[in-house]
């Protein structure tokens, strides 16, 4: 969910006369619009309404999901959800994202009964940027409030902890087509209990060679200096978007979990950071971990970052 409109008159308040139309495909045209409607919400918001994961699907043609468009009378999109229907089990995902532009007219709430009217299912629904009147909008509909991620920022421009590798480890770039497997492996064991994370599978990862950050020398690995084994991992991301200042991200780090305390956690973060500084040239850097995970928490913040924002998941049924 973003931003929507306020909550007063209940979830059956009347709604404006925006179309809502479920779709199982879009055509390239309509991605484009969802796109810019995406970063226009993401610009006034300041947080993404759509993830990764999102704008992944929507530019792959054959990814089954669910679509809701709604649309003014004159055609003008005004707002989108989308339901990840890959897992139907374990809750439906949804996003839904509202026009700067539209809000505060019930578009929002249109396009919720739309998702409640084509899931009757579990779901599960992200709020990125933790809104009031997105949180006000999942009590009346019946979610509560089941996870937050937080985002945590530091600055690059002071200085950046040295990256003291444990005896016997070295580091080196990622080679893609030939780490593929290893990496994969240690990912789902380091995150074998995340929801999201730890189910990656081979497309997942090779999906995201091809997008236009991807950079295997940010993608650093610790190995065994011995036997070459992987022992962990720091993928870190640059995002660069028009008018606004370029940005760094620790966008994954994992460590085996028979690699855990011998300080390769720290090591790899202070390398990626390091990398992101001195041969990106970036300033800033931001990361996401859930607020459960009270151990990499502290961690981040004995780095010297600090909470930003959060983005909150909400369930129903």
């Amino acid at each position: 969910m973003s931003s929507t409109e306020p909550t007063s008159g209940g979830p059956d308040a009347s709604v404006p006369g925006d179309r809502v139309t479920p779709a199982d495909r879009l055509a390239a045209p309509e991605v484009a619009e969802v796109l810019a409607l995406a970063r226009t919400a993401g610009d006034a918001d300041g947080a993404d309404p759509l993830d990764e994961h999102v704008l992944l699907r929507l530019r792959d043609p054959e990814a089954p999901a669910v679509h809701l468009t709604a649309r003014g009378a004159d055609g003008t999109l005004t707002g989108y959800a989308h339901l990840d229907t890959t897992a139907p089990t374990e809750g439906v995902g949804v996003e839904l994202v509202v026009h700067p532009a539209y809000r505060r007219r019930g578009t929002g709430r249109a396009l919720a009964r739309g998702v409640l009217a084509a899931t009757p299912g579990p779901l599960r629904a992200w709020a990125h940027g933790d809104h009031p009147s997105a949180a006000a909008l999942a009590v009346d509909l019946g979610f509560t409030r089941a996870r937050v991620l937080w985002q945590l920022r530091r600055p690059l421009t002071g200085a950046v902890p040295a990256p003291a590798l444990p005896e016997g480890v070295e580091l080196r770039a990622f080679r893609p087509g030939e780490d593929d497997e290893a990496w994969l492996a240690v990912n789902n064991a380091a995150f074998a209990q995340h929801p999201e994370q730890g189910r990656w599978t081979l497309d997942d990862l090779r999906v995201r060679f091809a997008e236009p950050w991807f950079d295997p020398a940010g993608f650093l690995l610790a190995t065994d200096s011995a036997t070459g084994r992987l022992l962990g991992f720091h993928w870190t991301k640059v995002h660069e978007r028009q008018g606004s200042a370029r940005i760094g991200e620790v966008y994954v780090l994992g460590v085996d979990p028979s690699a855990h305390r011998g300080g390769l956690g720290r090591a790899l973060t202070a390398a990626g950071l390091a990398h992101l500084r001195d041969r990106r040239g970036l300033d800033r850097v931001m990361l996401y971990v859930d607020e459960s995970n009270t151990g990499a928490v502290a961690l981040y913040e004995r780095l010297g970052f600090a909470r930003w924002s959060a983005h909150v998941n909400y369930q129903r049924g």
